[in-house]
């Protein structure tokens, strides 16, 4: 019997395969993209978060120092002589009214303030109320007018409409205080605006401002 071992094919052990470069730079690139996405994210949630502090800080300084409009009320309104027949020829008009400054922080300056008084919407007088003030924040100050004379345009016809309506128990006039204003926060000045006040007035047969009307907030707006 023949030996067959001798012939029999030998089977090498299989070589340990390469590890290749293309796979492993692949991996880097992974890991530093990685890397770089993760740095990135970490960049840009830090600037949100200051963007939104700095958000945060600037909503609270405005609503701190956003300026309000000034409250104006009327205290005293009078047209005496109203049941004389010829009170026209020496009628006036004298009134007080306040302005104030609701402002925590913010001054005002009343560069210029005229009134002006209407009867149906017809103008019964005129004239320049006070000299350039500034107001202190949380501030009143006390505007006082008096027309009569040349500041005053109320004619027989009217004064006859007058006194009708006084018959009936009351005069309605409305007063329009127009001011140029402008705003000062620390050493900050606003640019100036035209600001009108209007307050609607009720007078009694005595020619005095009636208590309904008394100390009443006049509407204020620009233009």
């Amino acid at each position: 019997m023949h030996n067959k071992i001798g012939s029999l094919p030998v089977r090498s052990e299989p070589s340990a395969r390469p590890i290749s470069r293309h796979h492993s730079t692949s991996y880097i690139d992974r890991v530093k993209e990685s890397l770089t996405t993760r740095v990135s994210k970490f960049i840009c949630a830090i600037f949100l978060s200051l963007l939104l502090c700095l958000g945060i800080v600037f909503f609270i300084l405005w609503i701190s120092l956003r300026p309000h409009r000034p409250r104006v009320h009327i205290r005293e309104f009078s047209l005496p002589g109203l049941g004389k027949t010829d009170g026209f020829e020496t009628s006036h008009i004298s009134f007080k009214m306040t302005a104030h400054n609701p402002n925590q922080k913010v001054g005002i300056y009343y560069d210029s303030m005229e009134g002006s008084v209407y009867y149906k919407e017809k103008r019964v007088g005129s004239t320049k109320l006070t000299h350039p003030l500034y107001q202190e924040p949380k501030n009143t100050s006390l505007i006082e007018g008096d027309l009569r004379g040349s500041t005053m345009a109320v004619n027989k016809d009217r004064w006859k409409e007058m006194g009708r309506d006084r018959n009936q128990g009351k005069i309605v006039f409305r007063l329009d205080v127009v001011s140029v204003i402008r705003f000062k926060v620390y050493s900050w000045h606003s640019k100036m605006h035209r600001m009108h006040a209007n307050c609607y007035i009720e007078v009694g047969w005595d020619g005095m401002l009636l208590s309904r009307t008394k100390d009443k907030r006049c509407p204020v707006y620009f233009t």
